[in-house]
């Protein structure tokens, strides 16, 4: 991994928060940390609201950061120029520890409650368990995925609607597109799939996943990678693809494709401004549109593919 990353702050309007997080993790290829909003806890309530907020985004730091800070500058002037009563700080670079960055989780990652029956546990808390709760241990490092942040909840949530469906193979086949922290491929495990594929194109949120699949014991059950979707010959009866939305409209041919005929496919980490661009992206796939669910700002989808 790598031990010392360049952070980059912007501190912006709270309402423009989601669209300069947008555009940073497009911009870095790596998920971004926002200050005093969204952040993991029981209950929206715990937390302070903010008129603004901070939005981190990171690089490797053998990375030059000039061509990244001077998209980001103008893309933030533009905002600027479009929005002239709303104040934008310029970004600010700062050279943190991995350590450092992973601690910051622990502030505001508390256990959460997502569906009925799961129960996301940080490494360091301890809690009541109830009858009937299926737990998950984790300790979320440098990748995306606590199980608070809305697209991780969504996918959750459908995930667990999906597994109950009586309409899938006894024990189904999944894959777990953007693992991040393995999260959802260990939900997956535990609501009863049974060969799980956890992908991700990015090699330290591989070690991450690895890490939190053997703390809960289901090393062997889970296999990583990080070969992309387009490399595939396998096809898979659940696949969960919690990415851009761009990125989930590029890939829209190849995701079909890695269906199943009666399999189902979740997409999420869509902005509720960019469903319609998803929609008319997957429209011209042989996919059937089941729903759509919401929370805060993000959208998550469910498709099936009709059997012949």
């Amino acid at each position: 991994m790598t031990d010392n990353w360049i952070e980059i702050a912007c501190d912006v309007p709270e309402e423009y928060s989601e669209v300069v997080a947008d555009f940073l993790t497009q911009l870095t290829g790596i998920g971004v940390c926002v200050d005093n909003l969204n952040v993991d806890a029981f209950s929206i309530t715990e937390i302070q609201d903010s008129v603004r907020v901070v939005i981190k985004g990171y690089l490797p730091e053998d990375v030059d950061p000039g061509p990244q800070t001077e998209k980001l500058e103008a893309f933030i002037a533009e905002l600027a120029h479009q929005n002239p009563a709303a104040y934008f700080n310029k970004p600010v670079l700062s050279t943190v520890a991995t350590e450092d960055w992973s601690s910051s989780w622990k502030v505001h990652f508390k256990p959460l409650r997502v569906g009925t029956r799961l129960l996301i546990v940080p490494t360091w808390e301890d809690v009541i368990e109830l009858p009937g709760d299926l737990v998950i241990r984790i300790d979320p490092g440098m990748a995306f995925g606590t199980g608070g942040h809305e697209t991780t909840r969504l996918c959750l949530e459908l995930l667990e609607s999906v597994m109950a469906d009586k309409s899938l193979t006894a024990v189904p086949s999944l894959l777990d597109l953007g693992t991040g922290s393995g999260i959802l491929a260990m939900a997956a495990n535990l609501l009863g799939a049974g060969r799980i594929l956890a992908l991700d194109i990015d090699p330290d949120a591989i070690v991450v996943a690895r890490d939190n699949i053997a703390l809960n014991n289901m090393a062997g059950r889970i296999e990583c990678g990080t070969e992309p979707l387009e490399s595939l010959s396998e096809s898979f009866d659940v696949i969960l693809a919690n990415i851009l939305a761009e990125e989930l409209v590029r890939l829209a041919p190849s995701l079909t494709a890695r269906m199943t005929l009666g399999g189902s496919l979740i997409l999420s980490g869509i902005l509720s401004e960019k469903e319609q661009l998803v929609f008319s992206g997957f429209s011209t796939q042989s996919l059937k549109y089941i729903r759509t669910i919401r929370a805060g700002e993000w959208v998550a989808m469910l498709y099936k593919k009709e059997t012949e």
